[in-house]
């Protein structure tokens, strides 16, 4: 039997051209590459998951490629990688120089790559400090840190600085279907968008999650057994409450409120949840901001359809009692009150307006 690999290292980029939701980055690499204009500090730095240790790679492999003059086995002796995360003593740095001073062999440039540099000591930092500065015209260093703000000022002035930013949920979504295609995994796309959103911007987090629900499901992968799985409140949840919220039906708001706590789902994360429900359908009434709408096609039209029967001023009304009810829980003696009242203000919001309204008639 085959060996499992992760879709995270089997579906690895090996080009430029298939990082996700990075070209701003991979543009630029890549002009500099062919300009030869390349800086020989060079600073990856963004949340973890997106790409960032993948496009050292690429870029060292380019490199080699434009000035190796070497065949692809060759590659592998100008490359060097350093986990500053257990390498980030001062006596690794100066290993890491002795080796900086000897020209390759074959090609040109001898790359070092260092991942989790905001790891390295403060004696680390100050001895490669030097070698950064002013660095042997062979040698090209790529730092990668999920935190820049942990790395000296005398280091970061020393490099050019790429911000990789969270990826985008349709750009991993679109990936997750092109891994299902070929790994013949059926799916729908609401529950891909689903994994998407619960990765918070980081594909390989994103690819971990998969995985795991791709076996879960037995490769088929849908929004209940994702929801389920994820201990994610499904749409529907949210649209049957709006309607109960729009009938000021009190009592089956409090009933599904009990049910939702029964079975294990954060109070707090209920409310926040509800308020992006309503935020959501109030990008829905606008063409203008449809596109803020982050949600399968199937659950788009749901949206749209139940955004014609709330009024504007019911949906400002909806966000705002869930924002509050969600500042206040932590500090309240009783957290599951807080919560049963933003229900019941939910359902009193259009008993409000009909009232309003009917006062005015009469006057």
């Amino acid at each position: 039997m085959d060996n499992f690999v992760v879709s995270a290292r089997k579906y690895r980029p090996l080009e430029f051209d298939s990082v996700v939701g990075q070209s701003h980055i991979t543009d630029t690499l890549e002009h500099a590459i062919e300009n030869n204009q390349l800086a020989q500090a060079l600073l990856f730095c963004g949340p973890r998951g997106v790409g960032k240790t993948t496009c050292a790679r690429i870029l060292a492999r380019k490199i080699n490629e434009k000035f190796g003059e070497t065949d692809e086995n060759d590659f592998a002796f100008n490359i060097f990688e350093l986990d500053a995360a257990s390498n980030n003593s001062v006596d690794d740095i100066r290993n890491l120089i002795e080796q900086v001073r000897y020209a390759p062999q074959v090609g040109k440039y001898k790359v070092y790559i260092i991942d989790e540099v905001h790891m390295l000591s403060n004696a680390a930092f100050n001895a490669f400090l030097k070698t950064l500065e002013e660095p042997p015209a062979h040698a090209i260093f790529i730092l990668a840190t999920t935190e820049k703000q942990k790395i000296i000022p005398t280091i970061l002035s020393r490099c050019q600085i790429y911000d990789f930013k969270r990826i985008e949920v349709i750009d991993i979504k679109e990936h997750l279907q092109k891994i299902a295609i070929k790994e013949k995994i059926n799916y729908e796309e609401d529950a891909l968008h689903i994994i998407a959103q619960k990765a918070d911007g980081g594909l390989r987090d994103a690819l971990s999650i998969f995985d795991r629900l791709v076996t879960f499901t037995q490769k088929n992968l849908t929004l209940s057994a994702v929801t389920e799985n994820l201990s994610i409140l499904d749409y529907d949840c949210f649209f049957r409450i709006t309607d109960m919220a729009l009938n000021n039906d009190i009592p089956n708001l409090l009933l599904v409120f009990n049910e939702i706590e029964k079975k294990g789902f954060d109070p707090q994360s209920f409310i926040a949840s509800l308020g992006s429900h309503f935020r959501d359908l109030m990008v829905a009434q606008n063409p203008q901001t449809i596109s803020l709408l982050e949600v399968g096609e199937s659950t788009k039209k749901k949206y749209i359809e139940q955004a014609q029967v709330c009024k504007p001023k019911f949906l400002i009304n909806a966000i705002e009692i869930c924002h509050q009810a969600d500042i206040n829980y932590r500090s309240s003696k009783n957290p599951r009150l807080s919560i049963e009242i933003a229900l019941m203000q939910l359902a009193s919001i259009t008993t409000h307006e009909f009232t309003s309204s009917k006062k005015k008639s009469l006057e």
